[in-house]
């Protein structure tokens, strides 16, 4: 799989799982893949809204592959939609595994997160103008 080229695009972690997070199966627990989603997004989101978000929804969002103790895990993201005080984070997370001579990219999982920026008292605040 060659990953697809969209717009605004970017590469926000990638980390290799460890032992301790694979279940009974050898896959890597769904809870964190998508801890690792919600970190990716928030780190777009505060940068869109030039301070504090909170995760308010996750939308359409399917395991399509498991994600195998040895992957190195890529999470990409970027703003899909904009409100008054909220923003649509897509995320993608892509499996990279085998050999560095003949790797294979596994497309895991995406899913839409929804992020209201907040104010010193931790309540939904209007985002800044683009620009």
């Amino acid at each position: 799989m060659t990953t697809e080229r969209i717009p605004g695009r970017e590469t926000i972690l990638r980390v290799v799982p460890r032992l301790g997070d694979i279940n009974a199966n050898g896959h890597i627990f769904g809870g964190w893949v998508l801890s690792q989603m919600d970190i990716a997004g928030g780190i777009v989101a505060a940068h869109v809204a030039q301070g504090a978000v909170a995760t308010v929804a996750i939308e359409s969002m399917q395991f399509i592959a498991p994600i195998l103790l040895r992957d190195i895990v890529s999470v990409y993201a970027w703003e899909e939609r904009r409100g008054k005080s909220s923003i649509g984070i897509r995320v993608e997370v892509v499996a990279t595994r085998g050999t560095a001579h003949a790797p294979e990219e596994v497309k895991v999982t995406d899913g839409l997160f929804t992020f209201v920026a907040l104010d010193e008292s931790h309540r939904p605040r209007p985002l800044p103008t683009e620009g």
